[in-house]
């Protein structure tokens, strides 16, 4: 678990406050042929921008994440680790805040969402769904690869949800 007394005070203002205008939470769904499901659930914290220095802020004081940087120059920093989100991340935000309402709606669905994750509701078609629901209002509805049609449309072909390993005869 991080240790919030390792954080002076003005950092980590400082980096929350950063974090409210530039920081994003995110949910994701990926298709997984290998899963029991037919979508694997991720949740994500993640910032960017062209100084790096900024970023490696985040990455010491929250001990956790990884940074890169894309091809268009840009700093990437972001976890998506479970553990590291549920045992950095939110006691990191749940201690310095924000200021605007936006976000701090944002960071409520995002805990929302880890608590639904913990309880395992992220590996039944209810539980999806519900997750859905809470992504819907997040980030202003914020571009999504998958629709939440697509996403359900996965579970109504049987021969798609995964079976469990396939023996292939050698021959």
């Amino acid at each position: 678990m991080l240790n919030l007394n390792n954080i002076p005070s003005d950092v980590g203002h400082y980096m929350a406050g950063f974090t409210d205008g530039e920081g994003s939470f995110n949910v994701s769904f990926r298709p997984r042929s290998d899963y029991k499901m037919p979508w694997k659930v991720s949740l994500c914290f993640n910032i960017s921008q062209r100084d790096e220095v900024i970023l490696a802020l985040f990455k010491r004081h929250l001990k956790c994440g990884t940074m890169r940087q894309r091809h268009d120059g840009v700093w990437y920093f972001e976890v998506n680790n479970f553990t590291a989100i549920v045992e950095h991340v939110l006691p990191f935000f749940e201690r310095f805040g924000f200021l605007s309402a936006k976000k701090k709606r944002d960071f409520s669905k995002f805990k929302q969402l880890v608590e639904l994750m913990r309880r395992g509701q992220h590996l039944t078609r209810n539980g999806i769904e519900e997750i859905l629901k809470i992504r819907e209002t997040m980030n202003d509805g914020g571009k999504r690869r998958y629709s939440d049609a697509e996403i359900l449309k996965q579970f109504e072909n049987p021969q798609r949800l995964y079976a469990g390993p396939v023996e292939i005869e050698a021959g």
